[in-house]
């Protein structure tokens, strides 16, 4: 059985909600808007210098914070933001990236869309219940 939703609970899942569309919107505007300076940071991680890779890259993260911000498709919207942090990490740990700073910051970001989508949607909270 899900939890009772009160409007506190609703409003903080918004927000922390908002935080990850706010975050990660900003980086897909900025792979698709920007890709040289996004190939600048390329080499250290391995990736290919071609615009192109980040273009798609930055379209399939807008896609996926654009299904995440719409309510009714916000559950596959977080499955495949969750699939595209998971690729930065396995890219971040594969360049020894510093891992509280750099490499977990997928995580984090992971942990603050699925909290806020767990606060603000009952269906998430009777699919995933942490709490009985």
């Amino acid at each position: 059985m899900s939890s009772p939703t009160n409007t506190k609970t609703v409003w903080t899942g918004r927000i922390l909600s908002g935080l990850a569309i706010l975050a990660l919107g900003a980086d897909a505007i900025f792979k698709l808007a920007m890709p040289q300076q996004m190939i600048n940071y390329s080499p250290p991680l391995g990736l290919a210098p071609d615009p192109g890779l980040y273009r798609t890259i930055g379209a399939i993260l807008l896609v996926g914070v654009v299904l995440y911000a719409w309510p009714r498709t916000a559950f596959l919207g977080a499955l495949l933001i969750t699939a595209f942090l998971g690729g930065a990490v396995a890219v971040n740990l594969r360049a020894d990236m510093p891992l509280f700073s750099n490499t977990l910051f997928g995580v984090y970001i992971g942990l603050v869309a699925w909290a806020g989508l767990w606060l603000r949607d009952p269906r998430v909270r009777a699919l995933l219940p942490i709490a009985q």
